[in-house]
């Protein structure tokens, strides 16, 4: 961490610094608070460091389209593009996580909470995806590409540690996806739309932010939902994809895009030798 404030104080000299602690959920990025009110974000990877200035355009674009609060980078340096040098900086947004335990306090109005979220993503996957390409340069990705390359991933480099069960199911949900393909209406996703980017104010019972963009970019809507049914469960996924325009059009992919969620993070800890990630990933398939 001290390496992390050195460099700070080299690109912002006047920045007076009080107090410092770490952040310990960030997966490719590294976290610090700075005097209780500033959140810096080192990412961990040089692949983080083109994510990063991908993530500065996205939120500069759309701050003014998303009602609830979203980070705006006030700081930030990518003058030396190597790990440990680039960095952005934003206000702190008030809130906690809202994890899935928060659900079943006897005073939480969750379909208040639904309807926050989907306001939300109503608002993100609404952003017209011309601009983006034209004007940000995004990939307009396509679904059943990047499923594909992911499952040829999972074949190299995961099957060795599966057991043969597990590679059978995996291989029977990824051929019935690629095989039974339905058109997609790709949009603005936020990519990680789970409880630890999820703020909440427990008093007030509402949703306070929204952060971490960094798996943001141009893809299916119903990868957002994943993430909500992942966090959250059942009862309340089907509270918010029951309040999304046409939801049950896209809720056939939901629980596709869910069931990948483990196997990405066993192959984002084996790539980065991230044993944590690896195991947490990997052990329901052994």
């Amino acid at each position: 961490m001290n390496h992390y404030i050195k460099r700070i104080k080299e690109v912002y000299p006047k920045l007076i610094i009080e107090n410092v602690y770490a952040n310990d959920i960030g997966q490719n990025n590294d976290v610090i608070i700075i005097n209780n009110s500033l959140v810096f974000r080192f990412p961990k990877y040089e692949k983080g460091i083109v994510r990063l200035k991908e993530e500065v355009q996205i939120l500069d674009h759309i701050r003014d389209i998303i009602s609830i609060p979203i980070p705006y980078p006030e700081y930030e340096s990518f003058e030396l593009n190597e790990p440990g040098k680039v960095f952005t900086g934003y206000r702190l947004i008030d809130g906690e996580p809202f994890w899935n335990e928060h659900l079943k306090m006897n005073h939480v109005d969750s379909m208040k909470l639904a309807k926050q979220l989907v306001t939300f993503l109503i608002e993100i996957h609404s952003v017209s995806k011309k601009t983006l390409v034209m004007s940000l340069n995004l990939i307009d990705n396509n679904p059943y590409e990047d499923m594909n390359e992911l499952f040829h991933k999972i074949q190299d480099k995961l099957f060795q540690f599966m057991n043969k069960k597990s590679q059978k199911e995996i291989s029977y949900s990824f051929e019935a996806f690629l095989t039974h393909k339905e058109p997609i209406k790709t949009t603005l996703i936020h990519g990680d739309f789970g409880a630890s980017n999820i703020l909440w104010n427990p008093k007030k019972c509402e949703i306070s932010g929204i952060i971490d963009f960094g798996g943001s970019g141009i893809g299916d809507p119903a990868y957002d939902f994943a993430g909500i049914l992942s966090s959250y469960g059942l009862d309340f996924y089907n509270k918010c994809i029951g309040l999304y325009p046409n939801g049950s059009e896209i809720a056939k992919r939901v629980t596709f895009y869910k069931r990948t969620f483990a196997i990405q993070e066993a192959l984002h800890g084996l790539k980065n030798n991230d044993n944590v990630a690896f195991e947490n990933g990997i052990k329901e398939y052994r």
